[in-house]
């Protein structure tokens, strides 16, 4: 967690890495295993290509100045972009985030 970042009573975080002034409400959770995949291997996409991390176990890259309700859920993987607004008890993964500000 960088420098502002705040977590709310009652929150997991698994590895991951929290940006500046980013605030979890209480009860949020950002998972790092995602155990009902057969195939559970990270895999990052740049442009057009993958890159294999070796890893099957991550929690999120969450940008600063993020805002994760109370009760939501971020899914392993997930690349928030900086300001990103997660409703509370919304889902917040690599492919279904709320970008409202």
């Amino acid at each position: 967690m960088f420098s502002g970042a705040k977590a709310a009573h009652l929150n997991f975080i698994g590895g991951s890495l929290i940006g500046s002034n980013v605030n979890l409400e209480a009860g949020s959770i950002v998972a790092d295993y995602r155990n009902e995949l057969d195939d559970k291997l990270i895999r990052i996409r740049q442009g057009d290509r993958v890159i294999e991390t070796g890893v099957d176990k991550f929690g999120a890259l969450i940008g600063g100045g993020a805002r994760i309700g109370a009760n939501a859920v971020i899914a392993p993987w997930a690349v928030l972009s900086a300001g990103t607004r997660v409703l509370r008890l919304g889902l917040g993964d690599r492919y279904n985030v709320s970008d409202a500000k």
